[in-house]
Formats: structure tokens, sequence, C-alpha cells
């Protein structure tokens, strides 16, 4: 006998079916009924097979079973029922909801990482789009959800090929089916709507569309597209009356960051295998990003240091983006070639010893004050192991687990199987 479930709530209907919220032995989960029209003998097929498979993370709200009613034709299936506290990054778009850049950050990198790890599996989402991911604006955890048409990558029978504004550009065109080069460009545009709240490609060509009709976006999106900050060709810049958000957060990020877009969207555009940005390399280059935030000692905003900008300059501040007052740089440990600014909310986790690992289970230090001087700061071991520390005239101490280095220009740590030292 199979398991029974009760409708609770009708939580919302799309393209292809409608949503519940549903309940069976005390427990929700949330079931999508298909339209007659969607519900095929294929797409039936397609969710067995992605049900027997399981999901790649626990980020994806994975279908859990296929399930059918004898009153009603069709099927539909079960899947993790999303906390409400999880908003959709529509939410960011229209500034409902303000999340820290160290949020955005922790959510770009699970992001990247989820998809890593569908695309590990031999399978393409086909539709990576913000209508279908889910972020808790707090501490950044995702949510990723519409699995059922994710298929194995590189299969050309789908019924989905994207959603418009984040479809690969050969798909516009119609020269390609989706699979996980598109997928690498779709991400790639989230995550710019993320970061800079804008399209890269929607600039001053966009705002000069008087009707933006399906051959004009195949013109911007497919045929003709240019980013709007290509280093090579401006006739695509952000309009200044349009696209402020673009032009203000870009310049709010290090240069290591924009790189990447830069170089999705210029070579990317060209050449789908090699010149776009892997999963691997944004997580290595979103943890850096969040490795580099500091705070403004006056008004308290986030921003960013930027290592090759701070070396030009030479100087020991950098200017911040919403006051424009002098930031004062806190200490910063170099780990290899890792860079992490030690905040009062610092912590590291065995990436930062073991950056190939993309370890985030579990903090193994953290900045403190000092218990009589609040003026002080240490770096505390909360790991299971000691530390050697090198002081600057070349003295060693050991700080076991539970007890605090003091932060200084040239202490070396010794973390074990590698070593960091502060720098001021």
């Amino acid at each position: 006998m199979g398991v029974e479930y009760t409708v609770e709530q009708f939580l919302g209907s799309g393209g292809q079916g409608e949503v519940y919220r549903v309940s069976s032995q005390g427990k929700d989960v949330a079931l999508k009924w298909y339209y007659p029209h969607t519900a095929t003998d294929a797409q039936r097929k397609a969710l067995e097979a992605l049900v027997s498979k399981g999901a790649p993370s626990e980020k994806f709200l994975w279908p859990l079973a296929v399930v059918t009613d004898a009153k009603t034709p069709g099927f539909g299936y079960i899947m993790p029922l999303r906390p409400k506290h999880f908003k959709n990054i529509v939410d960011l778009m229209k500034r409902r909801i303000a999340p820290s850049f160290r949020s955005m950050a922790t959510a770009g990198f699970h992001l990247a990482d989820s998809y890593y790890y569908l695309h590990l599996e031999g399978l393409s989402y086909r539709d990576i789009s913000f209508g279908n991911v889910f972020f808790d604006p707090q501490d950044g955890e995702v949510l990723i959800c519409d699995n059922d048409n994710v298929t194995v990558d590189k299969t050309e029978k789908s019924a989905v090929y994207g959603t418009p504004r984040f479809m690969a550009p050969e798909i516009v065109r119609g020269d390609a089916t989706p699979n996980s080069d598109t997928d690498r460009f779709s991400l790639a545009v989230l995550l710019f709507y993320m970061f800079f709240i804008s399209h890269p490609l929607e600039g001053k060509k966009e705002s000069a569309i008087h009707a933006l009709d399906a051959p004009a976006m195949k013109k911007l999106y497919g045929d003709e597209p240019v980013f709007i900050f290509d280093p090579n060709d401006i006739t695509n810049r952000p309009d200044p009356t349009y696209h402020r958000n673009a032009q203000l957060f870009w310049d709010i990020y290090p240069q290591f960051f924009k790189n990447l877009f830069t170089r999705v969207f210029t070579d990317g555009i060209r050449d789908s295998q090699h010149g776009r940005v892997r999963e691997s390399e944004w997580r290595s280059h979103i943890a850096r990003l969040r490795d580099s935030i500091v705070y403004c000692q006056h008004c308290g905003s986030e921003t960013f240091f930027d290592p090759d900008g701070a070396q030009q300059s030479g100087g020991a501040s950098i200017r911040c983006w919403k006051c424009d007052a002098a930031v004062t740089l806190p200490t910063r440990l170099e780990i290899g070639n890792l860079v992490v600014m030690l905040n009062h909310d610092t912590k590291l986790y065995p990436y930062h010893l073991d950056p190939v690992s993309f370890d985030f289970s579990k903090p193994i230090a953290e900045l403190n004050r000092h218990p009589t001087n609040p003026h002080l700061w240490g770096l505390k071991n909360i790991s299971d192991r000691g530390w050697q520390v090198t002081k600057p005239d070349g003295t060693t101490v050991e700080v076991p687990s539970g007890k605090s280095v003091g932060l200084g220009d040239q202490v070396r740590v010794n973390f074990g199987k590698v070593e960091g030292e502060m720098r001021v």
C-alpha cells in the first residue's frame, strides 16, 4: 500500500502545473501536480529516473516520489517543502530584501557548488534563472526548486529550453539545445543579477529599443550580444538613466571578481566550451570575495579589500563606497594565495587550510576580544589541534584549542599542514 497525502494549501502555479502543501503522517511536504498537457509519458519517465537517482546535494528540492490520484487523471511528484524564510531572487531585484554582501557571497558560493555537483553527476539543469532559486537573506543558504526538468547532459529531447534573458546566445539563435555549457552561461547571468542587480547584456542598446519584441530580443541576447562592461567594445555601456545599479555595484567589487564576468560575457559568448567560467572557479573566487570583506568604521557598511588595488595605491586604507570616508584596513591573514581580512566576525574554516576541499561545515578559528581589554583582539583556536605561533622576534609559543593568539604584524601561525602570516 502506497503513502497517502492530504492536500493542505495551494502555494502557486507555473507553466507546467500547480504546487500544493500536502501532509502525510504529520509531516509537510510539497506536491507539484502537472496540467493535463504537461503530464506526458516522457515527463513521468524522467521523474522516475530522477527519483531513482537522488539529489546531487541537500540544496536541491529534489523529486522524492511520483504520485497519482484515483479520482484525478494525470500525476505529480513529492518534493521537500521550502521554509518560509527563504526568499526568491526576485525579492532581491525588487529591493524587498537587503541582504549583506556576506550573505550574498555565501549564496553565490552555494549556487556554484550545487551546480558543480549536479554537473558532476552528468546532468544538466537546463533552466537556471532567478525564478527557481531561493535563499536565506540572513545566512546565504540556498534551495533550488523545479528540478523535474533536469536531464542527462547533452541529450536532445526536452520540453524546456530556458528562461528569456537567461538563455545562452546559441540557444537564443537556435543553434544548440540546453546542456552543461549553456547552464554555465545561465549561472553567470544569475550571479550577475544577484551581485549587480542588473543584466549583463542590457545597456544602451537595450534602452534604445522601442519595442522589445521577439526579433529585438534575439538580436540583443543572441545575434549581437555585447557585455555592458566589455573592455574592447563601449557601444553597450550602462545607460545612466536606466542602469544605475550596474555601474554602482561594478565600482564596488574587487577586480579579480569582475574579471570572471568579463571573461564569461566576452570570450564565453563566442566560445561556449572554453570561454565560460566553470563552477569550481566561481567557488574559489566567491570564497575569496567573502574573505575580502571589510567594514567601514564610519557608517558600518561592508566594502571590499582589493589586493591589486591596495598594492597599487600602497596605502593602509580604502574609500567607503557609501559614505566616501577612509576605511582603515584590519589585520589580514595571508595563507598561501588566500588573503583573509580579520574582522570582528571573521571565522576560519577547513577550506582556508586546504582550499581544494571547500569545506565550510565547521569553523576552526574565530576572532574574539581580550577578556580585560576590549581594544585588543585575538584569533581563537576552536579546532581540535594546537597551533605553533612564531612572533616577529623569532620566539615561538603553543596555542592549544580554546586559547587565542593576539593580532600583530608578521605574526606567523602554523596550523599544522599550512602556515599563515598576519599583516597590518
